[in-house]
C-alpha cells in the first residue's frame, strides 16, 4: 500500500460513521484521560495529569509496539496515522 492510501483509510475512519459506534471522539478521549489520571493516581500513587491528546499520543505508542512485535498489521499503520490526527486536533483546540 502506498503512503498515501494509510493516510486516505485513516481520514475515512474518522469522518466515517465511528460515533455510531464509539461515541463522540472528543468526550471519549477526555474521559480515558480523565481514568487514566485517577488510575496512575490510586494504582501507582503517581500525580500524572493525563489529557486527552496524550491520550491519542499513547495509544500512538500502542499500535508502535504492536506492529514492533506482532506480524505486519496494516491496520496498526492506519491507526497510528489517525490517532495522530486526533492528537493533533486536541493539542490545538487550545489555540483556537
Amino acid at each position: 500500500m502506498k503512503a498515501d492510501e494509510f493516510c486516505i483509510k485513516a481520514a475515512k475512519h474518522l469522518t466515517g460513521d465511528r460515533r455510531s459506534t464509539h461515541g463522540d471522539m472528543e468526550e471519549g478521549f477526555y474521559l480515558i484521560s480523565n481514568l487514566w489520571s485517577h488510575y496512575l493516581m490510586s494504582a501507582k500513587n503517581a500525580e500524572v495529569d493525563v489529557d486527552p491528546s496524550d491520550v491519542a499520543n499513547m495509544m500512538i505508542l500502542l499500535k508502535v509496539a504492536r506492529s514492533v512485535v506482532g506480524k505486519y498489521n496494516e491496520d496498526d499503520y492506519i491507526d497510528m496515522a489517525g490517532y495522530a490526527g486526533i492528537a493533533g486536533f486536541l493539542a490545538s483546540e487550545g489555540d483556537d
